[in-house]
């Protein structure tokens, strides 16, 4: 089939690349290009991948209103978003025969929105998936076309399952494509009534509120590890979390309290009475690293309140 691929970061790259195999794409469209530091050019993961392979690639500022022609003239036979990021319109949706269909980082209709992966880790899920729908006006509310489990590892951080959906997100299309091609598609509706949502990560939620619970503060890190990355202050500076885990040793002190500091250990209260291990932090200006390896060249003082 004649395939328009729509995506921007690297979550649809695997699935571009295998739908290249089986499949004529006949044009990549990615959000524009931002302005990184320094005022530098930064592109996409998709516009990568699409300009090194040599594919024809589009960018509209606003697809609905910049798009339509252009899409109109590839003449594909169906459409593929992967977290392209912007609201398409009806016009948009019918210009290819077979519609569009989406790559969806979960097992609909639970945690639809912008982050499904993370929200998954978030929320200590034990297992996830993903979703292949139609595109309709209705954000990710469209018909399953199929879905593939997949089980979140202990301490799995949202790096990691991330990668690891993408792959079992380009298998699924690719499979959902085939089924099209040959007519044997089922769309099933989607159970309403069951519906999540999640929305995008919010910067006030990258900050570690120590009052709250140990099991909630480890998946709080895990879900945002490797980007943006929880951060809570000690001693008048920021630092990093990237992994925390139980600790069975029983403590005293207020949320936030360094309890233990010794060359290999640093252990933290938190708000149900439970300590937890910093295993792996960055301090500001420094690199990330192993807490032995943080601890050989610094310490934080057993009582310090981390905010």
């Amino acid at each position: 089939m004649r395939v328009v691929f729509l995506g921007t970061p690297d979550f649809g790259v695997p699935a571009l690349e295998k739908i290249m195999e089986h499949h004529t794409v006949v044009g990549c469209v990615c959000q524009p290009d931002k302005v990184g530091a320094r005022g530098k050019i930064e592109f996409c993961a998709v516009k990568k991948f699409a300009l090194s392979h040599g594919l024809p690639l589009y960018q509209f500022e606003k697809i609905s209103r910049d798009g339509v022609e252009t899409l109109r003239s590839l003449s594909p036979d169906i459409m593929v978003t992967a977290a392209y990021g912007q609201i398409l319109s009806q016009e948009v949706i019918d210009i290819a025969p077979h519609g569009i269909i989406n790559i969806h980082g979960s097992l609909l209709p639970k945690l639809r929105g912008a982050a499904p992966i993370q929200y998954a880790v978030l929320l200590g899920l034990r297992q996830t998936g993903i979703s292949i729908l139609n595109t309709v006006r209705k954000v990710d509310a469209g018909e399953i076309i199929l879905q593939k489990t997949l089980d979140i590892l202990p301490y799995e951080t949202n790096g990691e399952l991330f990668e690891r959906m993408s792959r079992l997100g380009a298998d699924a299309v690719v499979e959902a494509l085939q089924l099209i091609e040959n007519g044997k598609a089922v769309y099933t509706p989607q159970v309403e009534e069951e519906a999540t949502f999640c929305s995008k990560i919010t910067a006030e939620q990258e900050q570690i509120d120590w009052t709250k619970p140990s099991d909630e503060l480890i998946n709080l890190v895990r879900a945002l590890n490797p980007s943006p990355a929880a951060w809570t202050m000690a001693l008048g500076k920021r630092l990093k979390i990237y992994a925390l885990r139980p600790c069975e040793a029983v403590f005293s002190g207020q949320a936030g309290e360094v309890v233990e500091c010794g060359k290999k250990t640093l252990a933290v209260m938190c708000g149900d009475g439970n300590a937890v291990y910093v295993t792996e932090l960055q301090a500001e200006n420094a690199k990330r690293m192993d807490i032995v390896s943080f601890l050989n060249g610094r310490k934080i003082p057993v009582g310090t309140v981390l905010r």
